[in-house]
């Protein structure tokens, strides 16, 4: 017999075996957001904000053991529903959402899984590495690598992916497992917690009927056998799916149009005068009627009036079949009942996190290196570098002292290139995994300090190793001087460029999270650096002159000239003639002073737009 709110089972104090009962009530729900619609005046168009209601009045419970199923058209609000029942709507939201009589909390946001529509999943790790990399970050420090490692392995031979344990997840690119196998992971990541209420947004889109059943099988198995308390979003299940659901809730335009046993909707319809002339799935009646079509006249081109009366008689007869009777359903439901839980919350309450800073951390910098070891070392970019630092080589190949426009003009070279590839490649961190941070941050999985960090270390090894490469080869061929001192100051300097540059780019990606704005954005950054670097443009005006101050790559190039030429140096300009260095246009417009003041403003650049990136990181998670 499944656990209900009149038979609870006592659960035992003991982690992951256990699954403590949740019983949800939702009761009156109400969702509006604010729209902007043009009014048209006599003189211009004007913006007013205006409320929408998407969720309008909608009720009831699902106990443990139970699947409630939510059904309605396109944009009913059936996501919007489940996603204020997952604790994670913002905005005006009223009415009275409990679990075992308490407010959503962050001990409940523990025992919680959200499966959502779309399958958030590194594509270039393993299942078997997804849900070891999960259940490390979700699982409690209690509990050792091992039998964390031991709970992974085990969820997996619970929904039966032991045969793809070391395959890929796969992406657009590549091949990997199937529709189904990628949404069992999906539920296997929410599994690992052993969660009290599963919450499945569309489990079933865009799977064929065969794979459709098994999901839903796995879910009812893990509600009637384990306990568990279930609601999920489905659009156009097949009879069969429908008949594994314990109760429905049918949703039109936001408005509540039944709510009851799955197997008594039918029933319910003909007793208002909706009866199905034939035998038909329970599923296709329901959404038929809530998009206005009546059973008996199944003419999809009914005119619309028709159609939204057809809604209001429904929503009618809900109001007075069904509002009622619900309402006093749920508030018989006594509170107390849950007093058994109310302490196991409390225990765990005192800390926000499962695992340490440094734990999450290290997880996190682990998985980044595994998951992108493919797009780090790609050979492409790998020969994009190498193959522009030959071609340059060649090009400036053993320039001799007295070239002092060459050699300024490679230096230049160093700064601009090693100034905006980064900036380029770091505007796509962020944006690109801006699914996979909203997702594992709404389940309250790491710290965003940690992933910051762990993100952006992570990516350290290839942005470092490949402007090194670049350097020893076009530094020597190019005939720059051959002293090591000078050497390995002048790498230095790139490096360091390289990584102001990086930081740009994240603050940039972090507070557009988008790529095609960011690389625009970029773009626009990339010409008027280059123009205010003090190569191109040496008398600049002096309104305008501030603006170089801005441009890290003047910084670096500055730095570089400062490393390669002394001030008190000469050159040959003419034949026979000797000319002061700091007399040469490039070196005159830049200077040579203040080299360690320099060093200190790009210090403040890295460390700032870094931090700006976190900020725009955390508004994000905020919204």
């Amino acid at each position: 017999m499944p656990p209900t709110q009149d038979h609870p089972t006592e659960p035992v104090v003991a982690y992951p075996s256990c699954v403590f009962p949740v019983t949800l009530k939702f009761e009156e729900v109400v969702y509006k957001v604010k729209v902007n619609s043009k009014q048209k005046g006599w003189t211009c168009c004007n913006s007013v904000q205006s409320e929408k209601t998407i969720l309008n009045g909608i009720s009831g419970m699902v106990c443990p053991g139970e699947i409630l199923a939510m059904l309605g058209p396109s944009g009913s609000g059936k996501t919007t529903l489940l996603t204020a029942l997952g604790g994670r709507l913002r905005g005006k939201l009223s009415g009275k959402i409990t679990y075992n009589g308490q407010p959503f909390s962050s001990s409940m946001r523990r025992r919680t899984g959200f499966v959502l529509q779309d399958d958030v999943l590194y594509p270039h790790l393993t299942v078997s590495e997804t849900l070891m990399y999960t259940a490390l970050l979700r699982l409690p420090s209690s509990l050792t690598k091992d039998e964390k490692v031991q709970q992974a392995q085990r969820v997996m031979a619970e929904l039966g992916l032991g045969g793809v344990a070391n395959t890929m997840i796969g992406g657009p690119l590549f091949r990997g497992v199937s529709g189904g196998e990628k949404k069992r992971v999906s539920i296997g990541q929410e599994m690992l917690l052993n969660p009290s209420l599963l919450l499945v947004d569309e489990p079933t889109s865009g799977l064929d009927s065969t794979t459709a059943q098994r999901i839903m099988s796995t879910l009812r198995r893990l509600a009637v056998e384990g306990g568990l308390t279930v609601v999920t979003t489905i659009h156009q299940p097949s009879s069969r799916l429908y008949h594994m659901f314990h109760k429905v809730v049918l949703i039109s335009e936001g408005c509540p149009m039944y709510y009851g046993p799955a197997s008594s909707a039918l029933d319910y319809l003909s007793s208002i005068g909706y009866s199905s002339p034939i035998v038909a799935n329970p599923a296709d009646v329901l959404l038929d009627l809530a998009n206005g079509i009546s059973p008996n006249n199944s003419n999809v081109e009914k005119e619309q009036n028709e159609q939204k009366m057809v809604k209001e008689e429904l929503i009618l007869a809900y109001d007075r079949n069904i509002a009622s009777r619900l309402k006093s359903e749920l508030c018989s439901v006594d509170p107390n009942t849950f007093n058994y839980l109310r302490e196991i919350p409390n225990n765990v309450k005192r800390e926000q996190w499962s695992t340490s800073w440094w734990e999450q951390f290290r997880v996190l910098l682990s998985r980044g290196l595994k998951e992108r070891r493919y797009e780090a070392f790609n050979k492409l970019r790998i020969f994009q570098v190498l193959s522009v630092a030959t071609v340059g080589g060649l090009l400036w190949w053993q320039t001799p002292p007295s070239h002092i426009q060459d050699r300024t003009s490679l230096l230049f070279f160093f700064s601009v290139f090693w100034g905006f590839y980064p900036l380029y490649n770091a505007v796509y961190t962020f944006p690109q995994e801006r699914a996979m941070l909203i997702k594992e941050q709404s389940s309250g999985m790491y710290r965003l300090s940690s992933y910051f960090l762990a993100r952006t270390v992570g990516d350290l090894p290839m942005e470092l190793a490949l402007p090194t490469a670049f350097v020893l080869i076009i530094y020597w061929m190019g005939g720059l001087k051959s002293d090591p001192a000078t050497f390995i100051l002048s790498l230095l300097v790139i490096l360091y460029s390289v990584l102001v540059a990086q930081s740009l780019g994240l603050a940039v990606g972090a507070a557009l999270m988008d790529i095609k704005q960011g690389t625009t954005m970029a773009s626009v950054i990339t010409l008027v650096f280059l123009a205010a670097g003090g190569y191109y443009v040496q008398q600049i005006p002096s309104f305008i002159a501030w603006f170089k101050y801005f441009s890290y790559s003047f910084y670096c190039f500055k730095l570089l000239l400062g490393i390669h030429y002394r001030a008190d140096e000469f050159y040959e300009c003419s034949p026979g003639i000797m000319c002061p260095v700091m007399e040469f246009p490039a070196i005159k417009a830049v200077g040579l002073a203040h080299i360690w003041a320099d060093v200190c403003v790009m210090a403040l650049m890295l460390i700032g737009y870094r931090l700006v990136a976190f900020l725009a990181l955390h508004r994000l998670r905020l919204r």
